[in-house]
């Protein structure tokens, strides 16, 4: 089983660490590249580029001109343990046990705008860059560009012909990934709430939701999509008919 999830705006580089385990990015040289464009825009630059405040691009200006390598325990930080938004919540993961979090470096991948394909004990520093922002690098003409063959290939290579493809990351990010290239199907579960008479996606519940799912994976033997349809965290649980209605597999609660 392999399961992707989005990155988290918000960054923790504070709370003390489960596990002093750690392993490194494997396209950290294409991430030196980015941060190589990103380090000759200037905070205004920034702003344009991003849509973001005069503190949050002044942030992130010193964030791409501070960035260096090689990484280590002391300049940077296990990806799992640093992304800190609903999603990450959800997972909960500093109470993950220690077999679960060895099971999620083998299954789980967060992909990221400046470093493409992370496991959870990998190292990262400190950065914004959303994988819909408009940035070219070099010959390519944005992110969705520059990492769709890498981040596909690399998936590939690692799943097997049956094997469970879960994607429970953000249409933003889901996107980078060549669905016409890649060896299986791609399993994408919708979380729906009632609320004012319908079932519909409300977005800080269904980001929670799927960090909830994530952890449900990690914590049992998860083989089938009929496996999948026990999930029951929250107060979610599978729904037969919503399911028939969308062509998807909606949780609802």
């Amino acid at each position: 089983m392999k399961i992707i999830i989005s990155p988290a705006k918000s960054l923790n580089f504070d709370k003390d660490l489960p596990t002093s385990d750690f392993s490194f990015p494997e396209f950290l040289n294409e991430s030196k590249s980015i941060n190589d464009v990103l380090k000759t825009k200037n905070p205004k630059h920034l702003k344009d580029l991003m849509k973001i405040s005069d503190k949050i691009a002044e942030l992130n200006w010193n964030r791409n001109l501070n960035f260096e390598t090689p990484f280590n325990p002391n300049n940077a930080r296990p990806a799992l343990f640093t992304f800190d938004g609903d999603v990450y919540s959800g997972i909960d993961s500093f109470t993950l046990s220690e077999n679960n979090i060895k099971k999620a470096q083998a299954s789980l991948r967060i992909l990221s705008g400046l470093y493409g394909l992370l496991r959870p004990l990998d190292l990262m520093q400190a950065y914004r860059l959303e994988m819909g922002t408009k940035l070219a690098i070099g010959s390519h003409k944005n992110l969705y560009d520059f990492w769709n063959n890498k981040i596909t290939n690399s998936l590939n290579i690692e799943l097997d012909s049956n094997e469970l493809f879960i994607n429970l990351a953000s249409n933003e990010y889901s996107a980078v990934i060549n669905k016409n290239t890649l060896k299986v199907d791609m399993i994408s579960p919708v979380f729906k709430d009632f609320k004012n008479g319908q079932f519909k996606i409300i977005s800080f519940y269904a980001k929670k939701a799927r960090g909830m799912m994530t952890r449900f994976l990690l914590e049992n033997d998860i083989k089938s999509i009929n496996d999948l349809k026990q999930f029951d965290y929250g107060g979610y649980s599978f729904s037969s008919q919503q399911s028939e209605i969308s062509k998807e597999l909606v949780f609802t609660r």
